[in-house]
């Protein structure tokens, strides 16, 4: 059984991660979703540079172009899913804490639903 990439949902059932993938520059948007179709066809076996591990169940699936460095937060949950959490432009050398603390908020959301 293949994998599945899902979006975490608002109450409200805004998808914070697809807004903001729509509102980056498409060349960015296409390697991040394409990294995501790897996700789903290679499961947990994917590396970098596609996919990097943060801690505390949270990895994040890479992407540059000449605009930026892009990243989706994301976590592997039951059922063979990967649930993307927060995406966010890359400014410094490590993955901002506020940025993680985010997607850590949104994981306990998703699991305690």
């Amino acid at each position: 059984m293949e994998w599945t990439v899902i979006f975490y949902k608002t109450e409200d059932k805004h998808s914070p991660v697809e807004e903001w993938l729509n509102a980056i520059p498409k060349s960015a948007k296409a390697k991040i979703i394409r990294n995501m179709f790897l996700l789903e066809e290679l499961g947990l076996t994917v590396r970098e540079p596609y996919v990097k591990p943060l801690g505390d169940k949270l990895y994040e699936v890479r992407a540059k172009d000449p605009n930026g460095i892009y990243r989706v937060i994301y976590f592997a949950y039951t059922g063979k899913q990967f649930v993307m959490l927060h995406g966010f432009t890359k400014k410094t050398q490590k993955t901002p804490p506020k940025e993680i603390e985010v997607a850590k908020k949104r994981m306990e959301e998703f699991i305690n639903e």
